[in-house]
């Protein structure tokens, strides 16, 4: 997928610099340090260093780096040298940090007379130019390829219920405090936000507990008589329902039976009794999927309970908190007596 990537990115920024720059053969097409730029952008995208303003701004910084040291320093040795570390500097204070523009600074000095003769032009023309169509470019790609393009960081956990404990998933196994200290123990530059780690390091955890304790699906642990409400139903009538039944959340459905999203107590609490129902997105699963991978939505502070819906979205189930802490408790006191027996049968 990188390679047609970079193969798309970088003929078509060659034929619309080639298209409005024309043919001038003292005017180069494209800089090479875009075909750097492309490996990061198609190969890696969630790399911090391949992001839009990294690869627009770490290269065209650099340039403008370049020609002034190439205007200034006399000393090709000297320049060259000065030209990339500069760079590197004016990267870092300006948050574009972008391997390849060491290489548009050093292009900038090296690049001979075509590149003299643009003098403070060639930073916008043609490196602006070739970053900025290369970057449109890789947003289309990876949008139609379905993949995330500029690359969202991981949102940092916030206790939704506004008090200074950390949300209740994250108050037990490690936090940042230790990812920071594993880091510096490895005395090493990651290309990978903290905010990525931490939510790679929990997507492992889970992958571990799917794996030990994959084996109970939802169908196992469900509710399957569903209290549910029609969309036309008011305010009043959606109240009453969720007090008479003592629930939280209730699954809103259409005329014909399939879920259009959920209603509950914290939403009804101020509204008028005949009221329109303010529907909210509902959190779903599937019969077939692992119990245990609910986990962290029913532990986020925010959802109460997930749907379980077939193929047709019509709600077969539901998942509750106290279902999952019940299936929980269940799974981990039938461990503790497998340990117990296995402990037993070893000693005889």
């Amino acid at each position: 997928m990188g390679c047609l990537g970079a193969l798309i990115g970088i003929c078509i920024t060659g034929l619309v610099c080639g298209f409005f720059m024309g043919n001038d053969v003292h005017l180069p097409l494209i800089v090479a340090p875009i075909g750097a730029s492309a490996v990061l952008l198609f190969a890696v995208p969630a790399s911090p260093l391949a992001q839009p303003w990294s690869i627009v701004g770490g290269n065209t910084i650099s340039a403008f780096v370049g020609v002034t040291v190439l205007t200034l320093v006399r000393d090709p040795a000297i320049a060259i040298g000065l030209a990339v570390a500069l760079a590197i500097l004016a990267m870092s204070l300006t948050r574009s940090l972008h391997p390849p523009g060491g290489a548009a600074a050093l292009t900038a000095v090296i690049g001979g007379a075509a590149v003299a003769r643009a003098g403070f032009w060639f930073p916008l023309v043609p490196v602006a130019i070739n970053s900025m169509i290369l970057v449109a470019i890789g947003i289309l790609f990876h949008r139609l390829s379905g993949r995330q393009y500029p690359h969202r960081q991981a949102v940092a956990p916030v206790n939704t219920h506004k008090t200074a404990d950390p949300p209740a998933a994250f108050r037990v196994g490690f936090n940042t405090e230790d990812i920071d200290a594993a880091i510096a123990s490895l005395n090493e530059t990651l290309d990978i936000s903290r905010a990525d780690l931490d939510a790679l390091l929990r997507q492992v955890e889970l992958q571990v507990l799917l794996r030990e304790r994959g084996e109970l699906t939802c169908a196992d642990i469900m509710s399957r008589d569903v209290v549910t409400v029609q969309a036309d139903a008011t305010a009043d009538m959606a109240r009453a329902q969720l007090l008479d039944h003592d629930i939280r959340t209730l699954p809103v459905l259409d005329g014909e039976g399939r879920l259009l999203g959920t209603v509950g107590l914290r939403e009804l609490a101020a509204m008028a009794p005949a009221a329109h129902l303010p529907i909210s997105e509902a959190a779903t699963a599937s019969p077939s999927d692992p119990a245990i991978g609910l986990i962290p939505r029913l532990t986020d502070g925010s959802i109460h309970a997930v749907v379980v819906i077939d193929a047709a979205r019509r709600a077969v189930g539901v998942i509750s908190q106290t279902d999952l802490l019940a299936t929980l408790a269940k799974s981990l006191s039938q461990t503790g007596r497998t340990g117990l027996m296995g402990g037993h049968g070893q000693g005889i």
